[in-house]
C-alpha cells in the first residue's frame, strides 16, 4: 500500500507493500508528532519554546535530547560544516530530523515484520526488501538543471539515500564558516548511507564544504556520493558505481 500527504512542509511518501492501512497511518502519525516537536515554523512545537527560553534544558524531550546529541556529534564529525546554529543564534535541526524521522519511520514498519517497504521525504529514502514487482527498489537522481530528468538510477539494497541541493528550494543550506557566502559552485550532492540518518546528516555537511564536499565523502569510511557542480559536471565517488547495477 502506497500513500503520499504533504506534511512537514514536504511530500511525504510510505510504500509498506502489503501491510495493513493502520500500519500507515501509524507512520503518517508519527511524521505529524516529529513535525509538531520539530518544525521552527510552529509557535507551539518545543524547538520553538526552547529558542523563546521557555524550556530549560533538563524539560527538553527525550526526543529531542537525542536529535540534539546527534547534531553535536555531526558537528564533530565534519570540522564544524554541519551546525545546527543559525548565524542569529537560532537552533535549527531541519538539517537532520528528516533523515533521523525517516530512520525511525522504518524502525516502524521493522517492528511490524514488515520486510519490504519504502519511506521518502522530501528526496530522502529508506527502504529494505523489494517493490511490488519483486525488483530492488530503485532510486531516480533528478538532473538539477531539468527537473524532468533522471540522470542517474542507483539501487540501495538497504542503505539510506539523501540529496542535498539549492535547485529546489533555492540557498538554504550554508556555510557555517562562512555564513554570508552563498554556495555557488555546486548544485547538487546525493550521498548514500548505511541508513537514512547518516546519508542526510553526512549530505548537508558535504554540501556545505562546496566542490570539496565529495571529497569528504570519498574518504568517509561507509560512505558514497555523487556531486552535481554549476557547470554540470558530475563527479562520482570511487564506490558509487556499484549502487548504479540492478
Amino acid at each position: 500500500m502506497r500513500e503520499t500527504r504533504i506534511m512537514m512542509g514536504m511530500p511525504i511518501t510510505v510504500d509498506l507493500g502489503g501491510a495493513a492501512g493502520d500500519l500507515v497511518g501509524k507512520v503518517f502519525d508519527y511524521f505529524d508528532d516529529v513535525d509538531r516537536r520539530f518544525s521552527t515554523y510552529r509557535p507551539d512545537s518545543e524547538i520553538s519554546a526552547i529558542n523563546r527560553g521557555d524550556i530549560p534544558v533538563r524539560d527538553w524531550s527525550g526526543q529531542m535530547i537525542d536529535v540534539m546529541r546527534i547534531a553535536e556529534q555531526t558537528r564533530r564529525e565534519t570540522a564544524g560544516y554541519f551546525d545546527i546554529r543559525r548565524p542569529d543564534g537560532v537552533l535549527d535541526p531541519s538539517g537532520i530530523v528528516k533523515g533521523w524521522a525517516i530512520r525511525n519511520a522504518a524502525e516502524i514498519a521493522r517492528g511490524a515484520n514488515v520486510g519490504d517497504f519504502f519511506i521518502e521525504a522530501g528526496g530522502d529514502i529508506q527502504s529494505c526488501g523489494r517493490n511490488a514487482s519483486g525488483r530492488d527498489w530503485s532510486v531516480g537522481i533528478r538532473n538539477p538543471f531539468h527537473a524532468d530528468e533522471i540522470v542517474k538510477v542507483v539501487y540501495p539494497r538497504g542503505h539510506g539515500v539523501a540529496t542535498s541541493g539549492t535547485y529546489a528550494r533555492g540557498q538554504h543550506i550554508y556555510n557555517p564558516r562562512a555564513a554570508h557566502d552563498p554556495i555557488s559552485d555546486i548544485v547538487s550532492l546525493t550521498v548514500i548511507g548505511s541508513n537514512v540518518l547518516e546519508a542526510d546528516r553526512f549530505a548537508t555537511a558535504a554540501f556545505a564544504m562546496g566542490r570539496d564536499g565529495i571529497l569528504f565523502i570519498e574518504q568517509t569510511p561507509g560512505l558514497e556520493g555523487y556531486l552535481i557542480d554549476s557547470n554540470r559536471r558530475a563527479t562520482p565517488t570511487s564506490g558509487f558505481g556499484a549502487f548504479c547495477q540492478p
